[in-house]
């Protein structure tokens, strides 16, 4: 079995910023995000000094189980000690997997599609909105983390569908 067999499609997520994060440093912090999906793993760049970082970075996933959870967890990069946590976050997927699934289309752009609202059982800071952009279906986050005293992420989501795959 290849994993061309088991693939679903491409997730994008693009980390675009941190709000009003924890100080781990000094007097700031040199933050970094660490994403996981299953066993994959990627990071962003690290933002020196900053407890306000602009990251605008699209990390891929491939996706092969809809119901796994996107995690994050917010580092502070040290040169000569372990990297000090700043919180963490789990995105449940499934909200926009659901969506894609409708299979819509030809949506006026910015329509809304769904809204997730804040709960005890999820970490947003605000309601989510899955949306049509630019031919696409996308999902916009406010995260806030948890574990820490203070800090927020905003992230977007976007699918890609791949010729081959299995598909949603």
């Amino acid at each position: 079995m290849s994993l061309m067999d088991n693939l679903l499609g491409i997730l994008r997520v693009r980390v675009k910023r941190g709000v009003n994060l924890a100080v781990r440093d000094v007097s700031s912090s040199d933050p970094y995000v660490v994403l996981k999906l299953g066993r994959q793993k990627l990071k962003t760049k690290v933002v020196k000094k900053n407890v306000n970082p602009q990251w605008e970075e699209d990390l891929t996933f491939t996706v092969t189980d809809p119901n796994l959870p996107l995690n994050l967890v917010v580092y502070d990069h040290d040169f000569f000690s372990k990297d000090d946590k700043m919180g963490d976050a789990e995105i449940d997927l499934k909200p926009y997997i659901e969506a894609l699934r409708m299979e819509i289309s030809g949506l006026p752009d910015g329509t809304i599609i769904s809204t997730i609202h804040p709960n005890r059982s999820n970490c947003l800071a605000e309601e989510s909105y899955i949306r049509w952009s630019n031919d696409r279906i996308v999902q916009s986050f406010c995260l806030r983390l948890r574990n820490v005293e203070r800090g927020e992420v905003e992230l977007e989501l976007q699918w890609i569908d791949l010729p081959g795959s299995k598909g949603l």
